[in-house]
């Protein structure tokens, strides 16, 4: 199933396919720098299971819209009033305009689900943290050792 789309990518429910793709991405220490250690692949595993293949699910697979594997899309509940967002890509997908198309998908994805849009980041992950500022979210404080970056979508 497709989340959403434009011309250039889409983000689509996850599939045990993608286990491989996910696997180069999450085991990548540049990639995970401020997330987490690199993943092995039963970790890797495990998080497809629960976070790509969960009902809700939690990320979304990110491909071109040729069908390249990007990496992936954070999009879930928040709170009560609110919808996290974020991406993870394979660095040759870096400073290529992705990630603000994704924030700019996922951002009016929560505005019509009638819900705020959240943005978590390290406060060394300075990217993260442009990219939030760009698209016009306030920087709201820390909460568990991550910076909170939140838009206002509902009207």
């Amino acid at each position: 199933m497709i989340l959403t789309e434009n011309a250039r990518l889409r983000l689509r429910t996850m599939c045990r396919d993608d286990l491989e793709e996910l696997y180069a991405l999450l085991s990548d220490a540049e990639v995970m720098r401020w997330l987490e250690p690199p993943f092995s692949r039963t970790q890797t595993k495990d998080f497809l299971e629960q976070a790509g293949l969960s009902e809700p699910p939690l990320v979304y697979a990110a491909e071109s819209s040729e069908g390249e594997f990007l990496g992936y899309a954070i999009y879930h509940g928040y709170d009560e009033r609110s919808c996290e967002l974020g991406w993870v890509l394979k660095p040759a997908f870096w400073h290529k305009g992705y990630a603000d198309e994704m924030t700019d998908l996922l951002t009016a994805l929560a505005r019509r689900e009638g819900k705020d849009a959240v943005i978590e980041c390290a406060p060394e992950q300075t990217a993260s943290a442009q990219i939030a500022r760009r698209h016009c979210f306030s920087y709201e404080g820390c909460a568990g050792g991550c910076d909170v970056y939140r838009l206002r979508c509902k009207e």
